[in-house]
């Protein structure tokens, strides 16, 4: 049998740690996305989910779908389809707790709507990723 080739993985987003408390980031996670002309959509609170469904403790962690209407308008007039793909998700959770901190981290929608060969969908995937990244560099480090 060949050896298999193991492949290395795809970054399919990106983010940073903030000094920040769980709680506070998520709020200045919000408004710099706000900023940047996106809407959390929906909300998932991964903890409590945890708890309810499955009974056990997990740390603090939130799943935001942001959207940019605008751009949302673009992608889905580019693809009718590509809101499978949508929204824009940025999660956020407590750092380990020798750390102290939060994670907030952004989907790369280069990567994530690059799997529709489209160019008008790179042409916006590219500008939601700047606004995203524009966003997370806002967050104090």
């Amino acid at each position: 049998m060949a050896d298999a080739q193991v492949k290395e993985p795809i970054s399919y987003g990106f983010g940073k740690k903030v000094s920040l408390p769980y709680a506070e980031a998520v709020e200045a996670t919000r408004v710099a996305l706000k900023e940047q002309g996106f809407g959390v959509l929906t909300e998932i609170d991964i903890k409590q989910t945890m708890k309810e469904k499955r009974g056990i403790d997990f740390r603090p962690y939130i799943i935001l779908g942001a959207c940019n209407p605008p751009l949302a308008e673009k992608a889905l007039g580019a693809e009718l389809d590509i809101g499978l793909l949508l929204p824009c998700n940025v999660v956020i959770y407590a750092g380990a707790n020798d750390e102290g901190g939060s994670v907030v981290k952004a989907m790369d929608p280069e990567v994530a709507l690059g799997i529709v060969d489209n160019v008008e969908l790179a042409k916006v995937a590219l500008e939601a990723k700047s606004r995203l990244q524009k966003a997370l560099q806002s967050l104090p480090g």
